[in-house]
């Protein structure tokens, strides 16, 4: 059974976590003024990059990880929630424009980059992503596969950056999108999720045969009741993410300053 104290240091996940937090730590204080020249020095972004890198690590190797991968669908759930809304917004926010502008702007990157870092690709490979590995083969394969899962775990906060691109983007050189294109960016993500929210809710059998044997940490949560659960997170937590962000567009769409009538 689960041991709440156990968490588990997976050495690839640690190693990869303590690296990108090293990167930071010399990119944003010894090297920013050779990096960029007078460019200011980043607390408030430097908090919520290392937030995001504990919250990662929370997420990934916590007892959460193994209540996800062995009991409950639920849980395995908010992991990639946590993956793909806190973890991914908090890494977007705290890169400062100069710091993604010195890693981005080179020649060979920008035509694949503007590929990548826009809102058709954006939310086009977050949805593909995200749905493909819901299907019950290839969740099931993960789930019998740590290092297939960790890849699992990796696409999800891949695909959740790009995702979050177009809305977040520290970048001058590819920056964020019109409010416009983002209102309907955030619209179309809902619409796309509550298909995936629909098809886990309203399946009327257990899609993943490891949660439908595993033993019961919750007598109150059979298999089919704990795969709802797992519909309901994803449909309430995407709702009020990506309605509030709509919700906050519109907002600041209506609050535009009005061009003069010659400039129109």
């Amino acid at each position: 059974m689960i041991c709440w104290s156990d968490w588990h240091r997976e050495p690839l996940i640690v190693y990869a976590l303590v690296f990108a937090g090293w990167l930071y730590a010399i990119a944003a204080w010894p090297l920013r003024q050779v990096l960029a020249p007078g460019s200011p020095s980043c607390p408030r972004e430097a908090v919520r990059f290392y937030a995001a890198l504990a919250l990662c690590w929370a997420a990934v190797s916590s007892p959460l990880d193994q209540v996800g991968r062995v009991f409950l669908f639920s849980a395995g759930m908010a992991q990639h929630l946590i993956l793909i809304y806190p973890v991914a917004v908090l890494l977007l926010r705290g890169v400062p424009p100069w710091m993604a502008d010195w890693a981005l702007d080179r020649p060979a990157l920008r035509r694949p980059l503007r590929w990548v870092l826009n809102p058709v690709a954006g939310v086009g490979l977050f949805i593909l992503v995200v749905g493909l590995w819901h299907l019950p083969r290839l969740y099931e394969s993960a789930l019998q596969d740590v290092r297939l899962q960790q890849v699992e775990n990796l696409m999800f906060l891949a695909v959740a950056l790009l995702f979050w691109w177009p809305l977040l983007s520290p970048s001058r050189v590819f920056p964020r999108a019109g409010l416009g294109i983002q209102a309907l960016y955030l619209g179309f993500a809902q619409v796309s999720l509550t298909a995936l929210f629909t098809y886990l809710f309203m399946a009327d059998h257990a899609l993943y045969p490891t949660y439908q044997y595993a033993p019961r940490l919750v007598d109150v949560l059979p298999p089919l009741e704990d795969q709802r659960l797992a519909g309901i997170l994803l449909g309430v937590v995407s709702s009020l993410v990506l309605v509030g962000g709509l919700g906050a567009t519109f907002f600041k769409w209506a609050h535009l300053p009005e061009q003069p009538q010659s400039q129109r």
